[in-house]
């Protein structure tokens, strides 16, 4: 099986600092926005296409959500660093997909680049770039395209289910943050799944030998590339945890700890399938390796009962004049005899000795 090499997106070059350039697959046509502003009493939840519409819920002691779907277009994305004082730098990583996840902290905002995995149409796995700006009163988050993790978030926000109608943006960051890492849990238990079957079929030899290589390479790549993804988060929430800004609630530094302490658990699901992963290629060639031996083994059994029995008919085959045994009437009978005789007693002695 041949593994195709899917060329990378990296940074667009001879382009000063602070310029936007998107360079990812996603497209979108239109900017797609969804605004939920909410407090304890109220919730106000907006479906729009100008980024403008949710300016106005500034400054009114309530926490103001805006969801962003559609790095492509970067004019929108321009108006909301403009009104919200964004570093041009922030507004480079927000569109640049191959950004690694890092938290960088400015004077006003907290900024999270992160990626959200997630599974489309059951076993098509998304991997998505996410970036987030967090304010004193606001959550900016930026996606490449529709479809994302926070579902049960925003059903939890609109029916005031737990205490996070009553928290700031601070605790807004933590939920999506939890929605992102709870669902790492079930993208690893699926790839989990994947490995325990690929290595159950081939130990029971029921893998077509030649798409079993291909099988563990596609695995093993999609590991490293989860991994690649998930990994550096977890210093992203160790610096969050440890931070000392304004922004965040020290009621809210405990619920931080505690989604450390879950994404420490995927990192180490995720180092443990990647040694399975790396050993099934040592299991498969083993196996092949045991299945040649056996085929072996029966083919130099089978050559050894031969050698004697090869000798016998070689040693009357000679073309001498006179041969005693020749001229007995029964010769050809006993001498047959004598070769199943040998024949059996070879396989006796090779069963007792446990090589057949």
């Amino acid at each position: 099986m041949k593994v195709k090499k899917k060329k990378r997106a990296y940074k667009a070059s001879n382009l000063p600092p602070g310029t936007m350039a998107y360079k990812g697959k996603k497209t979108s046509l239109k900017t797609v926005i969804d605004i939920i502003n909410y407090s304890n009493q109220t919730f106000t939840k907006l479906d729009c296409n100008d980024v403008e519409d949710g300016f106005h819920f500034e400054g009114n002691e309530q926490v103001t959500w805006i969801n962003i779907n559609g790095l492509n277009n970067i004019e929108d994305i321009e108006k909301l660093g403009t009104h919200y004082k964004l570093h041009p730098l922030t507004l480079e990583d927000i569109v640049n997909t191959s950004q690694r996840p890092k938290l960088e902290e400015f004077e006003n905002y907290f900024f999270v680049v992160f990626k959200m995995l997630y599974f489309k149409d059951d076993d098509d796995l998304q991997y998505e770039h996410l970036s987030m700006v967090v304010g004193s009163d606001y959550v900016l988050t930026f996606q490449e395209s529709d479809g994302d993790v926070f579902d049960d978030l925003r059903e939890r926000i609109k029916a005031a289910k737990g205490r996070i109608r009553s928290q700031g943006a601070d605790y807004l960051m933590y939920a999506i943050l939890d929605a992102i890492v709870d669902n790492y849990f079930t993208v690893i238990e699926v790839i989990g799944d994947k490995i325990e079957d690929l290595e159950a079929s081939i130990f029971e030899s029921q893998t077509d030998n030649s798409t079993t290589p291909g099988q563990i390479q596609q695995l093993k790549q999609e590991v490293l590339k989860i991994r690649r993804s998930i990994f550096p988060l977890r210093e992203v929430i160790n610096r969050l945890e440890k931070s000392d800004n304004s922004i965040i609630n020290e009621k809210s530094v405990s619920y931080i700890r505690d989604l450390y302490d879950h994404i420490i658990q995927v990192n180490e699901a995720i180092d443990l399938y990647r040694e399975m992963v790396w050993s099934l290629m040592d299991m498969y060639m083993t196996i092949i390796s045991n299945k040649m031996n056996e085929v072996m083994k029966v083919l130099t059994i089978i050559a050894t009962i031969f050698i004697p029995l090869t000798f016998i008919a070689g040693i009357y085959g000679m073309n001498f004049t006179y041969i005693p045994e020749l001229q007995y009437k029964n010769g050809y009978f006993v001498l047959l005899g004598a070769m199943l005789v040998l024949f059996i007693i070879m396989l006796i002695y090779f069963r007792r000795k446990k090589w057949l």
